[in-house]
């Protein structure tokens, strides 16, 4: 039997582009050698939604890299001026010696505009953003799957000398033990899965009502006319 013609026309959806949202600050930490840059890079890649935040460094700018791009180089005294202008949202200093720090205005507009951000920081990044917004904040910890695998990546780089990596494992014992201080743990066995998981997190951290200003009037149209 033919289907009969509906007698009236479906009511239009709600379309999707028009619902707003606040965008989320993504903090995705890992020791060194976890992971966090290559999983940040593949998200920001794949969602024209996301973009990585660039850290202003007092460091020097190694081969290879783009100012403005890979960070935003400065020396001591403008980056002190922006922490003295409010102009950081978060600041540290790193190894005793460079600071690193994330400039606010290029964050916040990106916020109001319905794009997170991915912050590529530690523990201590992760805490002070966290209490500047809290509501805004996601934070998510890559493990490495066992401590030999760890090993194993941190060689595997050819560009760090025998006490530069040797630092770097002293350093991620630290920066494993806050791992606790995270909302989500994924440990980072199978690369491609790792950042299934964590685009699984990002989905579901923006359907949070309160990321969803308009969610209210838009309830207020399920009305019988």
């Amino acid at each position: 039997m033919a289907r009969m013609a509906a007698s009236a026309a479906e009511p239009e959806a709600y379309p999707e582009t028009a619902q707003k949202r606040r965008g989320i600050m993504l903090v995705l930490a890992s020791p060194p050698g976890g992971g966090k840059t290559t999983v940040s890079h593949a998200l920001r890649d794949s969602d024209t939604d996301m973009m990585i935040s660039v850290s202003a460094t007092t460091r020097a700018m190694r081969p290879g890299e783009v100012d403005g791009e890979h960070y935003h180089f400065v020396t001591r005294e403008q980056f002190q001026k922006m922490i003295d202008d409010g102009e950081m949202m978060e600041y540290a200093l790193v190894y005793n010696d460079y600071m690193y720090g994330t400039p606010r205005k290029k964050v916040e507009e990106q916020l109001s505009a319905g794009r997170d951000v991915i912050f590529d920081i530690d523990w201590q990044g992760m805490r002070s953003l966290s209490d500047m917004a809290p509501e805004d904040v996601v934070t998510v910890y890559l493990l490495p799957p066992s401590w030999g695998a760890l090993e194993d990546r941190l060689r595997a780089r050819a560009q760090d000398s025998r006490e530069e990596i040797s630092r770097r494992l002293n350093k991620a014992q630290e920066e494993i033990s806050h791992y606790s201080e995270f909302q989500y743990v994924v440990i980072n066995n199978d690369l491609d899965e790792t950042i299934d998981r964590v685009r699984a997190i990002v989905t579901a951290e923006r359907q949070k009502r309160l990321r969803q200003p308009d969610i209210d009037s838009f309830v207020e149209t399920l009305k019988p006319d």
